[in-house]
């Protein structure tokens, strides 16, 4: 007979309680919280540089709660903000058929995101979830004002035959209210947001710092720049009008 002994061999080892798994992969869970005065986007990238010089080869990393959602909604703000001009600029182009008008209309759009952009730089937030909201959001609210005021230029040059610079001014002049009333308005609805205390305030203010901020600068350019840009690309439409009527009172003096 063989001894017991030299067929069972005891060892004694360290194992987790549990294996823990995330993508399908074995993972350890890291979970802190960012000191005062760090913001999530600039905790992760010092966590994603730290990474890259202390993983060893094979070793990756990902995310999960609202880093994961930071890292997401980030990667996609851009294509967003591109997509939902080219839905404005169709939408317009269709409505007023013309591919030129919406051009004028839309310049208005990287002012206002300048304008909101700015104060972000200077410190007053930084550019997460919400601030993106607010920037998308501004695209749209900012294009009314444009609109407002080539449509009824391009009126007042069909309807009263007059020039380019002379429809432009008085489009100006009698749309000058309702644009400050509706940024006005805007701005005043999202003051709550910007003064707002307790849980959650965080994210309030920086929607409303955005808009506030994008609105208020976008329609102070938009009152001087989209005039100019007006009389550099707009269609004489006053010149169009008289051509096609003089063509049409030929057409009817032929016998």
């Amino acid at each position: 007979m063989v001894p017991l002994s030299t067929l069972v061999t005891l060892e004694t080892t360290v194992m987790p309680q549990q294996l823990n798994r995330f993508q399908q992969l074995n993972a350890a869970t890291l979970s802190a919280v960012p000191a005062p005065g760090v913001t999530l986007g600039e905790a992760l990238s010092l966590l994603e540089r730290e990474a890259a010089e202390i993983f060893p080869l094979g070793y990756s990393m990902d995310y999960a709660g609202q880093s994961r959602q930071f890292v997401q909604e980030g990667g996609t703000l851009v294509l967003t903000f591109f997509l939902a001009i080219l839905v404005i600029y169709l939408v317009l182009a269709a409505q007023f058929e013309s591919f030129r008008d919406p051009l004028i209309m839309l310049v208005s759009v990287p002012m206002s995101i300048s304008g909101a952009l700015i104060f972000l730089a200077l410190g007053f937030s930084t550019i997460n979830i919400y601030t993106q909201v607010g920037l998308i959001t501004l695209i749209g609210v900012i294009s009314k004002h444009g609109i407002l005021m080539v449509e009824f230029a391009n009126q007042l040059q069909i309807r009263e035959g007059l020039d380019k610079r002379e429809a432009i001014e008085q489009a100006s002049a009698i749309r000058l209210r309702p644009i400050l009333m509706t940024t006005a308005a805007l701005v005043l609805a999202v003051v709550p947001l910007i003064i707002a205390t307790g849980p959650g305030s965080q994210a309030r203010f920086s929607i409303g710092l955005v808009v506030a901020t994008g609105m208020t600068i976008g329609t102070l350019f938009t009152l001087f720049v989209v005039p100019a840009i007006y009389m550099l690309f707009a269609k004489d439409h006053a010149h169009e009008h008289e051509a096609a009527t003089a063509r049409h009172s030929a057409q009817g003096r032929r016998p």
